[in-house]
């Protein structure tokens, strides 16, 4: 896509902070971070919105998602549990698809949030 932001930071036309890169997917900072670590994962191939995914983008999705765990770990995001069995940490991974849904850039997104709340941004 010409006109996609997302495609030219796949391209190397726009700088973006890259966290983690592969033959499919790419996952960099957001620029307007909502949290105290806000990342972006995208695949690489231009798709609108969730809503254009058929069965053939089923393991690019999956891919993404996958990532998540791991990329928590490398941000200071991940779950931990102590000795006692107590939990701390944590993200949260949300896709927005369309309008109503808050979807501002057209080219599809997983976002990560987490860090030390309250987060500034609920509107993700």
């Amino acid at each position: 896509m010409d006109n996609c932001i997302f495609c030219k930071i796949v391209a190397k036309q726009i700088p973006a902070a890259i966290v983690y890169e592969d033959e499919d997917v790419l996952a960099f900072k957001d620029i307007n971070p909502a949290a105290p670590v806000h990342l972006l994962v995208i695949p690489k191939q231009h798709v609108a919105t969730l809503s254009d995914c058929t069965d053939a983008h089923a393991r690019v999705l999956g891919k993404m998602l996958a990532l998540a765990p791991k990329l928590a770990k490398e941000n200071g995001i991940d779950v931990k549990t102590d000795a006692n069995g107590n939990t701390s940490g944590g993200f949260k991974t949300l896709i927005n698809a369309g309008p109503d849904g808050g979807q501002e850039v057209y080219h599809l997104h997983l976002h990560m949030v987490g860090g030390p709340r309250p987060w500034r941004g609920l509107n993700i």
